[in-house]
């Protein structure tokens, strides 16, 4: 597997094939795998449109793809958390993808790839070995640290791979893994920022409840509808600990942080 030198997360300069159209010996030209993979917050899904769109500027036919269980933002286009967006197609298993292409499609594009489950692995194969330039973007990390399949396998069967980096939360050094925020033991949460941090590894705690601050699901539900159902600022629409919004307000404003204890305040 070869990897491209790379500054800062930037993407790899990728050869394209000499002849795009058919090989004298009458097979299709050769294409490749592409793995984006990091954490929440590493901009997996930005990196992905990003290299889509040079290819539609270059008038090149694509097609977007994506579970259909990540529907957190829209469910007919792939976006990223900065609010970059592209039409997608949503499917419900992997082996859906071939369905939706034909034979003008010359790069496909995939988002989220961890959903999918190890049906994608032959599914990506295939269109690689139909001369396709396919594009693979997913959580290589579940919430517990682990290998999230099927990014170990595809990350090894790729021609590049590109590993981002976000930024810890807690200390501010570059980040791999995901924190989640909430109480649930389910591998598969989808969520944003409510229900998720970024952090590096010494900040990473997925089993340490008391740095790991537990949200209430009924909360977390509240937290993701958009701001103007929940009739506030959204400056103030996500918090790092369990202490209502008002207490952030308050001790916002007094300078001070808010404390439980009325009585302690006043002697204070």
């Amino acid at each position: 597997m070869h990897r491209t030198p790379q500054e800062d997360g930037g993407s790899p300069t990728l050869p394209r094939p000499h002849d795009l159209g058919r090989r004298a010996d009458g097979l299709p030209p050769p294409g490749w795998i592409e793995v984006i993979c990091g954490s929440m917050f590493s901009g997996k899904t930005e990196e992905l449109i990003s290299r889509i769109r040079r290819e539609i500027f270059a008038r090149k036919p694509v097609r977007i793809f994506k579970p259909r269980t990540d529907d957190r933002y829209a469910v007919g286009a792939v976006v990223s958390h900065s609010s970059l967006e592209l039409p997608c197609i949503a499917v419900d298993r992997a082996s859906d993808i071939l369905r939706f292409l034909d034979g003008e499609v010359s790069v496909v594009g995939i988002d989220e790839c961890q959903f999918f489950g190890e049906e994608l692995l032959p599914v990506v194969e295939t269109l690689a070995d139909r001369g396709l330039r396919v594009i693979c973007a997913g959580l290589d990390q579940d919430y517990l640290g682990q290998p999230f399949d099927p990014m170990p396998h595809l990350m090894a069967v790729a021609e590049y791979v590109t590993k981002k980096l976000a930024v810890c939360m807690v200390c501010g050094n570059p980040a791999n893994r995901s924190q989640r925020l909430t109480a649930s033991e389910t591998r598969v949460v989808i969520g944003a920022t409510e229900a998720y941090e970024a952090r590096c590894r010494r900040c990473f705690h997925p089993r340490d409840g008391a740095e790991q601050p537990a949200l209430p699901m009924d909360k977390v539900a509240k937290l993701a509808q958009p701001e103007r159902d929940l009739g506030r600022d959204p400056s103030t629409r996500f918090y790092s600990d369990s202490r209502p919004p008002e207490a952030h307000h308050e001790g916002r404003h007094a300078g001070t942080r808010p404390t439980a204890d009325p009585a302690a305040a006043e002697r204070e």
